[in-house]
């Protein structure tokens, strides 16, 4: 999985995450857990892009909502960028491209984060 620090317009430092692969029940534990990390530690903004995770279950799913709450609980943001095609269906078919803010590319989804939430 990768791990970038980017600076948006704003001066914000927002972690870009890009998992590879799958992101079903046996990688979404070490994807949550990395996740809380960067949360914790690094920025409460988080772009996570899935064009390379072309299978999501359940359980990928349920690692990104916690993700979400993570960043939400501190005032941070949360965003999901060029969803893989195939992983797009499970979104819609859950009605979980209704939860998360999903945008086509990184950087519009890096420079989507509000002012008011820079820090």
């Amino acid at each position: 999985m990768e791990q970038t620090i980017r600076t948006a317009q704003t001066g914000r430092t927002v972690v870009v995450l890009t998992p590879t692969g799958r992101l079903d029940i046996t990688t979404a534990w070490q994807f949550r857990l990395k996740l809380q990390e960067c949360i914790s530690k690094t920025s409460p903004h988080v772009v996570v892009n899935l064009g390379q995770v072309n299978f999501i279950d359940s359980s990928g799913l349920t690692s990104l909502v916690a993700g979400m709450r993570d960043a939400d609980k501190i005032k941070g943001s949360f965003r999901i960028c060029h969803v893989h095609p195939e992983a797009k269906l499970v979104f819609e078919v859950t009605m979980m491209d209704s939860v998360f803010e999903i945008f086509d590319t990184e950087e519009e989804a890096v420079e989507s984060i509000p002012r008011s939430l820079a820090t």
